[in-house]
């Protein structure tokens, strides 16, 4: 069957379970246009039910957030609209945050959901260091927001974690719940979050590179000024 508006593919256990889920993962300190930009072109082009931005809570292996848990689950407020939806849970469960816990309770939530992790090319790259990495594509589909450069990985460990996981079309996240790795050609914004905190510590403008209510919450609680 085919989606008329999007041309997608669509298999009769993917109508029943419903549409796949986008999740955005992130420290958001703070969220900015390029981040908003990757969620919506992937809604769009997978042809998502939603995707669930989740700002996590503590980093395991770099230092912590500028910003507060409240300011930047504040500027995520002002700005994450539908088809975007907040998820906190990272942060309501404290301590190190790790992708594959999270993926573990969504998988519970919707155990016949597909679920899309949205990765950029340097967390793509990093999958192997991560907290049981094996268990990740048993849980969600990979998403990448790159073109792939010669082979689907850069690395042999990367390459045997993704085995022969690679997707060529969107309806393969829409026929299974986990276990494929599709690459996602964006127009991405060049913005980095550090880049903006270094901006404003040299009291440069960040307008137009985060949303504007972003803007007004950090220039009233005068953030990233150290």
């Amino acid at each position: 069957m085919s989606d008329g508006a999007t041309g997608v593919r669509m298999s009769t256990r993917a109508r029943v379970a419903g549409k796949p889920i986008g999740l955005l993962g992130g420290t958001f300190d703070p969220i900015h246009n390029g981040h908003l930009r990757v969620a919506i072109e992937a809604f769009e082009a997978l042809d998502l039910d939603h995707v669930r931005v989740l700002p996590l809570n503590q980093p395991g292996h770099r230092d912590g957030p500028q910003a507060t848990v409240d300011q930047r689950l504040a500027m995520l407020a002002a700005c994450v609209r539908p088809p975007l939806v907040l998820d906190r849970r990272e942060i309501d469960r404290g301590g190190v945050s790790y992708t594959v816990e999270t993926l573990s309770e969504l998988r519970h939530e919707w155990p016949e959901r597909a679920l899309c992790l949205l990765l950029g090319r340097d967390a793509f790259s990093s999958l192997p260091r991560w907290h049981r990495a094996s268990e990740l594509l048993q849980l969600a589909h990979i998403v990448v927001a790159a073109r792939p450069l010669g082979g689907l990985a850069t690395d042999p460990a990367l390459d045997e974690l993704i085995a022969n996981a690679h997707a060529d079309r969107v309806d393969q996240l829409h026929d299974q719940p986990a276990g494929r790795v599709f690459f996602l050609e964006l127009p991405l914004l060049p913005i980095a979050s550090s880049e903006l905190r270094a901006r404003r510590r040299g009291g440069r403008d960040v307008r137009h590179l985060v949303p504007d209510r972003v803007n007004h919450y950090i220039t009233e609680h005068q953030l990233y000024r150290t």
